[in-house]
């Protein structure tokens, strides 16, 4: 039954519900007369409803839509969705809010990682949405986005674990697989108790999805042998539990590595944060060609004692990132210039080259499972966050250099507070909560920011600056400098830690970092 209505009249009754002709009451029937039934108001609060995209592309084909943060509004948006294009066709619309990119909440994450996660999906993407309206509502009434994106997938649905699985010399993988009855491309796991499956994440029960980059469903049990057979000592295997699995394949969600819990896999990719000293970063940076003609940026040469090598960074290692920017496409000029203009601070992700072999033999970005941060005993040498730990009592920074300062929201907020100068642009750390994320990230009273989240704010109001604050959700990423250098900061300042690159052959080109 609907909400009640004070009446006055059986006339005033037949206009709320829209009646054409005169209505006798029958006491028979009462109140569950079907025409009595009166519906809520037009404005009634209903339950958001996200929706579940799945894109699949081509080789060389677009998604087809672009993801935005646009000012005066909240969350990520989609933006020019292809009319006939994989977005389009997938049910994505103008205007909706992203909350999961791969089962993954992102409303409270920077713009730029969502486009990073994005970028390395493959040609296969799940997008959670919401419809514009209807986020706007959600978020007026306070409602959590990231409950109702759980809710969506019901109660006790678990993501996939991606585990990789080294031969015991006695027990062997610890490993094998039995067909689903009566259903083809599916396969229960078994396992030998304590064996090396079990130890790399594998568990009882588990259903086989996909195997050292083959998806199983589309195989036989004698086939899937055959790959177990010629697989070596080394295996790596996508599970699920059964339960999940119902859920995935009734929600119509694909299972990919993608979106995976990665368990025991034998490399990852390391991102590093340096700070230039007086020589600059102490390597070199050398653009080689391998026998198979490929090129890769190689780092080389670490000085010792040199923010290089204090960060954990390996002689021979690839570079596959320059503060977050892929540099697959990159020259490596460009790579330079980037560096050049991260302002003394810069974060590099690195992998070994058996690293890049293994993630490709599989058919996997290497940047998909990559280790936020180098070992804590060798990150607190090089960034900020440890000057402030170590030395609470600093109030001004005397490096004369930008600093690059991340921050992830405490309970308390983030720990600093705002000020300007009236009437005039820009914007100034007035305040220093101590303990909190500000001062762990190395923020101190008077610093001027000059970045927020990678966009220049030097000439923006406070307003404009608190705005963008706000939109970067749970993390921050400031770049800032002491008032005082601030002052007298020359504009070739961010070029002085970098020599000009020289190319000495064909084969490789080389800059001193």
């Amino acid at each position: 039954m609907g909400k009640k209505h004070s009446m006055g009249s059986n006339t005033g009754l037949v206009e709320m519900i829209g009646l054409t002709e005169k209505f006798t009451f029958n006491p028979k029937e009462g109140i569950d007369n079907p025409v009595m039934v009166i519906t809520d108001d037009a404005d009634s609060v209903s339950t958001p409803r996200p929706r579940l995209c799945v894109l699949k592309r081509e080789e060389g084909e677009s998604y087809g839509f672009n993801l935005r943060v646009e000012r005066g509004r909240q969350g990520h948006i989609i933006r020019n969705v292809a009319t006939g294009g994989v977005a389009g066709r997938s049910g994505l619309q103008d205007g909706d809010r992203l909350l999961e990119v791969n089962n993954c909440y992102v409303d409270d994450i920077p713009h730029p990682e969502v486009a990073r996660k994005i970028k390395l999906s493959g040609h296969q993407l799940c997008l959670l949405v919401l419809g514009g309206n209807e986020y706007e509502q959600a978020v007026s009434r306070g409602e959590d986005l990231r409950g109702l994106a759980k809710a969506h997938k019901g109660e006790g649905c678990k993501p996939p674990r991606l585990c990789h699985i080294t031969r015991d010399p006695v027990s062997g993988l610890g490993i094998n697989f039995t067909p689903v009855e009566g259903e083809k491309g599916r396969f229960s796991v078994n396992l030998g108790k304590g064996g090396a499956a079990e130890k790399a994440g594998v568990r009882k029960g588990d259903h086989l999805v996909w195997m050292d980059g083959a998806t199983v469903s589309d195989l036989t049990h004698s086939a899937l042998s055959r790959m177990m057979k010629k697989c070596g000592d080394h295996i790596t295997v996508l599970v699920i539990d059964s339960e999940s699995e119902k859920i995935y394949m009734r929600e119509r969600m694909p299972i990919l590595p993608t979106i995976a819990v990665p368990l025991n896999l034998p490399y990852r990719a390391r991102k590093h944060h340096l700070v230039s000293g007086s020589e600059g970063y102490g390597f070199l940076l050398r653009l080689e060609k391998t026998p198979s003609g490929r090129t890769y940026h190689v780092l080389r040469d670490m000085d010792s004692g040199s923010p290089a090598e204090k960060a954990g960074m390996k002689d021979g290692e690839l570079l596959l990132e320059v503060n977050g920017e892929s540099v697959e496409s990159l020259r490596h000029e460009e790579i330079v210039d980037r560096v050049r203009q991260s302002g003394g601070q810069v974060s590099l992700t690195t992998i070994t080259p058996q690293g890049l072999e293994f993630y490709t033999k599989l058919g996997l970005s290497p940047l998909l499972f990559c280790e936020n941060e180098a070992d804590e005993s060798e990150k607190e040498s090089s960034t900020p966050a440890s000057a402030a730990e170590q030395s609470p009592q600093k109030e001004t920074d005397d490096s004369g250099k930008p600093r690059h300062c991340s921050l992830q929201k405490g309970p308390l907020g983030l720990g600093f507070n705002l000020d300007c100068i009236p009437k005039s642009p820009g914007a100034f750390i007035s305040q220093v909560a101590f303990g909190g994320p500000g001062q762990s990230a190395g923020l101190l009273e008077g610093d001027v920011i000059m970045e927020v989240n990678g966009q220049n704010v030097e000439e923006k109001y406070l307003e404009d600056v608190i705005m963008l604050i706000k939109e970067g959700g749970h993390f921050l990423s400031l770049t800032v400098m002491h008032k005082t250098s601030y002052k007298s900061k020359q504009s070739d300042t961010p070029t002085r830690d970098i020599t000009d690159t020289e190319q000495e052959d064909d084969d490789y080109e080389i800059s001193a970092l």
